[in-house]
This record gives C-alpha cells, structure tokens and sequence, in this order.
C-alpha cells in the first residue's frame, strides 16, 4: 500500500495501473494514462520523487481519494 506521500514516477505507474489505467501512451510533451473517458497526465521522468503535492493534484484529476490510494 502506497502512503500518501512522495512517490517515485514508477510506483505511481504501478497504482494506476491497479486501479484500471491503461498505458502510459505518448501524448506530447508528458505520457499519459487512460481510463475510459479519463486522461491523466504522468509527470516526466526526473531524479526526484513526485511531490506529495504534485500526488495530490494527479489523484484530484484522476477522481481517486486519499482513502482509496491508500488501500491499494
């Protein structure tokens, strides 16, 4: 179960695809997920963690509690 908390950019790939996202797929400047109806955006690679905060930002986009992420 993932805290939530900085993340490294795999991990984050490795939830969303538990939670039913497809991908990630091309899409211009970042890659991005699909679910049904849904694209989310996936912050390039870099050396640091994704930010708690950026996290928070990509769950609101994706319509995921904190609730649910924690329970993966």
């Amino acid at each position: 179960m993932p805290k939530f908390g900085p993340i490294k950019r795999n991990e984050l790939i490795r939830c969303f695809i538990k939670l039913g996202f497809d991908g990630p797929f091309s899409g211009g400047n970042h890659q991005i997920m699909l679910k049904g109806n849904l694209t989310i955006r996936i912050p390039n690679p870099h050396q640091s963690d994704i930010s708690k905060e950026l996290l928070q930002k990509i769950l609101k986009q994706a319509n995921i509690s904190k609730i649910t992420w924690e329970k993966l």
